[in-house]
């Protein structure tokens, strides 16, 4: 049994240590002329939809909960924000050219119809980002409007 306590005892002092180790923060007071959102004329509906569901992880201003503070919770929530910010950053859009953003759109529709976005795991705990079936099919259908204007 001494030794089960000592395990629990490193391990605990393990977990206390990490929470000294920071993370980088994504977050930022300004909205660039390139956002999303700023560029298209974006329905308030959807707007507020993809504020909701995607710009957490999809731009440079996430909205951290409480739980951002504890590690090892925080690395992986930096980690997910940089991948999606790698893969799609809605405040730099108008910088892609239309190809690119055709490629974009297409991909956000598909994984939009495919319940691959928002991420299962984001939305465990973020109910509100779940998107209905109309609200699925309002982003889609207006995403395809956009695109088909490229």
């Amino acid at each position: 049994m001494k030794v089960v306590k000592k395990i629990a005892l490193v391990l605990l002092i393990v977990f206390v240590g990490i929470q000294f180790i920071p993370t980088s923060r994504n977050q930022s007071d300004v909205v660039p002329a390139t956002d999303f959102m700023m560029v298209n004329k974006v329905p308030k509906p959807i707007t507020n939809k993809l504020q909701t569901s995607c710009y957490d992880c999809h731009s440079n201003n996430t909205q951290y909960p409480w739980y951002n503070k504890i590690q090892p919770v925080a690395w992986l929530l930096e980690d997910h924000i940089k991948e999606g910010k790698a893969e799609l950053n809605f405040n730099e859009w108008d910088d892609l050219s239309n190809r690119r953003k055709n490629s974009k759109l297409k991909s956000i529709i598909s994984q939009i119809e495919d319940d691959e976005m928002p991420l299962s795991s984001y939305t465990l705990i973020h109910r509100d980002a779940i998107f209905s079936d109309t609200e699925k099919q309002e982003i889609i259908k207006w995403m395809t409007q956009l695109k088909d204007s490229l």
